[in-house]
């Protein structure tokens, strides 16, 4: 049985895939196409993308912007890595294809309600 755009969210961890440095991006972008979305962990991301000063994450998602993937970043308290992050989340709250949220079932439901 084909499965259900619905059933087709998926992790770093199904892809065999980390977002240690700047190097694993295109690594990731290529292998989400396909997949209704992704769910990004904060766990899942190395240092130089929670530091919003080396400007890594940004591009990340712009990467995600350009080429229509919807990403949820789960980070439960945005504020653990700086007021700067925690505004980031804020400014996403309802973005179309790039939103924080709060655990992995919020994540996965608002993946699932994607177009």
């Amino acid at each position: 049985m084909e499965p259900q755009p619905s059933d087709k969210v998926t992790t770093l961890p199904d892809l065999g895939l980390t977002l240690q440095a700047a190097a694993d991006t295109p690594d990731v972008v290529g292998a989400i196409f396909g997949h209704t979305g992704l769910l990004l962990h904060d766990t899942d991301l190395g240092a130089d993308f929670l530091n919003l000063r080396t400007g890594l994450l940004g591009e990340l998602f712009q990467k995600f912007v350009n080429y229509r993937l919807p990403v949820a970043v789960v980070v439960p308290d945005p504020a653990r890595y700086g007021e700067r992050f925690a505004e980031l989340a804020r400014e996403h709250a309802r973005h179309s294809l790039i939103r924080f949220v709060p655990d992995e079932a919020a994540g996965r439901a608002w993946l699932r309600g994607q177009p």
